[in-house]
C-alpha cells in the first residue's frame, strides 16, 4: 500500500480577508513531490483557508491512490487537533470543511502531525502564491509556480523527523495573538499571563496560541497582513507546550485555543471594587456580611479606572454584582463612560459564614479546625454555612456563560469581588481550585478574559493599581 505525505496550509491578507491554500503531495518513501494544488478563494478567514488547503490535499491525494494510507502535516494546530478529535470543532464555516475532509479517506487511513510553520514552507508558498494570482485577477497554476521557481515539476522533498508539539516561536505567538484583543488601560507595568499551565509569561504587547493556546494566531506576514507582531524565540519548548495544553480546558474540556478569527471574543475586563474601610485590614468580606460601602480611598481608586477605561473607549456596558461596594464602583465608572449599570446576582462575593469581619489570623484563632479543611479543599464551607469555593465556581461558570451568550462579540466591564476575578481567571487557565490561594488582587485592579466562539479564551492580568495613579 503506497503512502503519501499531504503537507496543506493557507493564509488570509487581513484575516478575514483575500485568502488562498495550497497544499503538496509527496511519495511517503522516496520525497518526491506528485502533487501541488493552489486556489485563491476571495475573502476568507486564515482557518477556513487551512481547511480547504487540507481539503485540496486529501484530494490530490485520493486521484493519485484512493487505496494509499495519508499522513497529514500542517502547521495549524487548530486543524490537527480539530480532525484528530481532541478539539470540538464548534465555527459553522469550518464543520462542513471538517467533515468533508473526514471523509475523503477512511479515518484509519489518515494519521495527523503538528509541524513548526517553517518546515511548512512548501504550501505556505503555493498559499501565497495563490493569493498574489489572485490580487492580479489571475488564477494560480503549477507551470506558473514552477516557472518562477526555475524549478523542475517534480523535485525531491526530503522527510523530515517529526518534531515536538510545539516550540518557542509558536508559543510565544499564540500568546501574543489572542491578547491582542484584550482592551488594556493606558498604563505601564502591566502583567501578562497567558492561557497557560498558570505561568507568567514574558510580557507581551498582545497576545495568545497566541491564548492559544485553541486555534491558529493571526500570522504577521502575508498571510495576516498587519495582524501580528514579530516574536523573538527563546522561551523554552515545554513552556509553549504547556500554553496550548492549558488553554484547551477553557470552556469545554476538548476545546482548544482560540483562533482570532473567530469573529469579535466576548472580553469581561475584570474590575475588583475599590478599598471599603475592611480591605486595608484585610478582613474577610463577602456577601454575607456588613456590606461596606468604600472609603474615601476606595472612590479615589474607582475614579481613576473610570479615567483609565475612558481613554481606552472600548467599555461597551457595565454590570456589577449587587453589593455596595461594587455598585458604587461601577456608578464611578459608569459616570464617567457615560453607560448604565446593569446588576447580576451571580457576580457576588462568597458569603464566609461566620468568618464575615474576620482577619485571617482571628479566624485562624477561632476555627483553627474549619480554616484547615477550607485551604485543603475547595468543597469545605466556611464556620457557620458559608460558600464554598466549589459552589462559588459552580456560580459563576453559569454567570459566566449568561454573560457570554448576552455580549457575543462586546467589551463588558464586570465589576465584581476578589473571587468572583480569580475564579474566572482560574477557569480560564484551566486551572486547579488551589490557584486561588496564588493570586492577589489588588483592590480597584483590572484583569481581563476574552471568550471566543469556540469555547476558548485568553487572560490578561493588570494587578498593580499604581499605573492608574
Amino acid at each position: 500500500m503506497r503512502e503519501f505525505i499531504v503537507e496543506a496550509d493557507g493564509g488570509s491578507r487581513g484575516n478575514p480577508g483575500p485568502a488562498g491554500y495550497g497544499a503538496v503531495v509527496s511519495d511517503a518513501a522516496t520525497g518526491e513531490t506528485l502533487a501541488e494544488a493552489a486556489e485563491y478563494l476571495g475573502v476568507a478567514t486564515n482557518n477556513v483557508a487551512e481547511y480547504r488547503g487540507l481539503l485540496a490535499g486529501l484530494r490530490a491525494a485520493h486521484e493519485l491512490d484512493p487505496q494509499a494510507t495519508v499522513h497529514v502535516r500542517m502547521d495549524s494546530k487548530l486543524v490537527v487537533e480539530q480532525m484528530t478529535g481532541r478539539w470540538k470543532i464548534k465555527h459553522p464555516a469550518m464543520k462542513p470543511l471538517a467533515a468533508e475532509a473526514a471523509r475523503v479517506f477512511p479515518p484509519e487511513r489518515v494519521t495527523y502531525e503538528w509541524i513548526p510553520r517553517e518546515r511548512n514552507k512548501h504550501a505556505d508558498r503555493l498559499a501565497n502564491e495563490a493569493m498574489d494570482a489572485g490580487a492580479r485577477g489571475e488564477a494560480w497554476s503549477a507551470s506558473a509556480s514552477r516557472a518562477a521557481l526555475d524549478t523542475p515539476a517534480a523535485r525531491p522533498v526530503t522527510p523530515e523527523p517529526s518534531g515536538p508539539p510545539g516550540d518557542a516561536a509558536a508559543g510565544a505567538a499564540r500568546v501574543r495573538a489572542a491578547l491582542a484583543a484584550t482592551p488594556e488601560p493606558a498604563s505601564a507595568g502591566t502583567d501578562s499571563v497567558s492561557a497557560g499551565a498558570g505561568t507568567a509569561s514574558e510580557s507581551a504587547g498582545a497576545g495568545t496560541d497566541s491564548v492559544p493556546v485553541a486555534g491558529e494566531p493571526a500570522r504577521a506576514d502575508a498571510k495576516s497582513a498587519g495582524a501580528g507582531e514579530s516574536v523573538a524565540a527563546g522561551a523554552g519548548t515545554a513552556k509553549a507546550d504547556a500554553d496550548v495544553r492549558a488553554a484547551r480546558a477553557v470552556a469545554t474540556p476538548s476545546a482548544g485555543w482560540a483562533p482570532a478569527d473567530l469573529g469579535p471574543p466576548a472580553t469581561f475586563v475584570l474590575l475588583r471594587h475599590g478599598e471599603t474601610p475592611l480591605t486595608p485590614q484585610k478582613r474577610f468580606s463577602g456577601s454575607g456580611g456588613s456590606d461596606p460601602s468604600l472609603s474615601d480611598i476606595g472612590r479615589e481608586q474607582a475614579a481613576r479606572v473610570a479615567a483609565a477605561l475612558a481613554r481606552r473607549g472600548t467599555v461597551q456596558a457595565i454590570v456589577a454584582s449587587p453589593l455596595a461596594r461594587t455598585r458604587e464602583t461601577a456608578g464611578i465608572v459608569a459616570a464617567r463612560l457615560g453607560l448604565d449599570v446593569s446588576v447580576e446576582d451571580g457576580l457576588r462575593e462568597t458569603d464566609f459564614g461566620a468568618w464575615e469581619g474576620l482577619t485571617f489570623g482571628e479566624v485562624r484563632d477561632r476555627h483553627p479546625d474549619d480554616l484547615n479543611a477550607w485551604l485543603s479543599s475547595p468543597d469545605a464551607e466556611p464556620t457557620g454555612g458559608g460558600e464554598s469555593f466549589a459552589a462559588t465556581a459552580t456560580r459563576i461558570a453559569a454567570t459566566r456563560d449568561k454573560l457570554i451568550a448576552a455580549h457575543a462579540g462586546r467589551t463588558v466591564l464586570l465589576v465584581t469581588h476578589v473571587t468572583p476575578v480569580k475564579t474566572l481567571v482560574r477557569l480560564a487557565l484551566g486551572a486547579p481550585a488551589e490557584a486561588l490561594f496564588r493570586m492577589e488582587l489588588s483592590a480597584a485592579s483590572l484583569s481581563a478574559v476574552a471568550y471566543y466562539a469556540d469555547g476558548n479564551a485568553s487572560v490578561r492580568l493588570f494587578n498593580d493599581t499604581s499605573h492608574l495613579r
